[in-house]
């Protein structure tokens, strides 16, 4: 048994960090000594290690806690996955630092295929090979999420630029979206609630959005508009909450462009709350996101 000290020492993990592990129930000791000092034993060290490789692929706490939790959690199947991404990522990070070293050499060259969507679709296809029962529940058959893949690469650049908006890179969208198809029942099981209060849902919506375009003329950057532009994040957080998914960091600045930049989004909002109500959400939620 090692204790509370000896870990921080070893894994470089502070005694704080360690505490608040066991508060959340993420990490708990082994055992406690009569007097309330914590004691870790080899499989709560090999747990802690698990922790630390998910952390290095930058998966939120809460993530991790539901992993390691979950009734599916194969110790052997997660070690061979965190090998696997960690692998894509050294091999990313080295492409980056041989371009930089390039650039560094007066190489004038451009080059973009370190930010291709590679990985991203290499993960498809090796969810769709390795985890066929669960390809055939949720999406028809293996051969119908086959066809969504195909889909998906016709609009890779689409899809990258939307990514790199969202997550700040196309690594942390990858590993978001390894993230949900490893706990993909947990998200389709999120998906029912959400559909069973989709009318709820929309209503709530709906009257966000009029009281936000109630008055064009108001600054967007007002207290008024982003005290409701802050009711509208916390509606959506909480539907991710229930699925379970990462939200990206820039989600409403993804948004803002979106309102400001396509035709659709702009009829639609145009049409629905008045004209220049998509031009004013838009400014209203770059300003919420920066």
């Amino acid at each position: 048994m090692q204790t509370i000290k000896q870990v921080s020492d070893l894994t470089g993990i502070s005694v704080r960090m360690l505490h608040y592990y066991d508060k959340i129930g993420l990490l708990k000791p082994s055992t406690k000594t009569d007097a309330g000092y914590r004691l870790y034993g080899d499989e709560a060290l090999e747990t802690l290690q698990q922790i630390l490789f998910f952390k290095e692929m930058e998966i939120p706490l809460k993530n991790i806690k539901e992993i390691l939790e979950s009734p599916q959690y194969d110790k052997n199947q997660v070690l061979h996955d965190q090998k696997e991404l960690l692998s894509l990522k050294r091999d990313r990070l080295n492409e980056l630092i041989s371009l930089i070293e390039k650039k560094m050499k007066g190489d004038q060259r451009m080059s973009f295929k370190e930010f291709d969507m590679n990985d991203y679709f290499s993960a498809l296809e090796h969810f769709k090979q390795e985890h066929e029962v669960e390809v055939v529940k949720y999406f028809g058959s293996v051969e119908a999420f086959g066809e969504k893949v195909e889909h998906m690469k016709s609009r890779e650049t689409e899809i990258a630029q939307m990514a790199i908006k969202e997550f700040g890179s196309i690594e942390k969208y990858t590993e978001a979206m390894k993230n949900n198809l490893h706990n993909i029942s947990s998200i389709m099981d999120g998906f029912e609630i959400i559909k069973d209060n989709k009318d709820d849902y929309i209503n709530k919506a709906n009257q966000l959005t009029e009281r936000l375009t109630t008055n064009l003329d108001l600054d967007p950057s007002s207290p008024e508009i982003q005290a409701i532009v802050k009711e509208l994040d916390d509606m959506v957080k909480e539907q991710y909450k229930t699925l379970k998914m990462e939200m990206g960091e820039n989600y409403w600045g993804l948004m803002s462009e979106l309102y400001s930049t396509k035709p659709e989004y702009i009829k639609i909002n145009d049409d629905k709350y008045g004209k220049g109500a998509s031009k004013f959400m838009s400014e209203a939620l770059h300003c919420y996101s920066k």
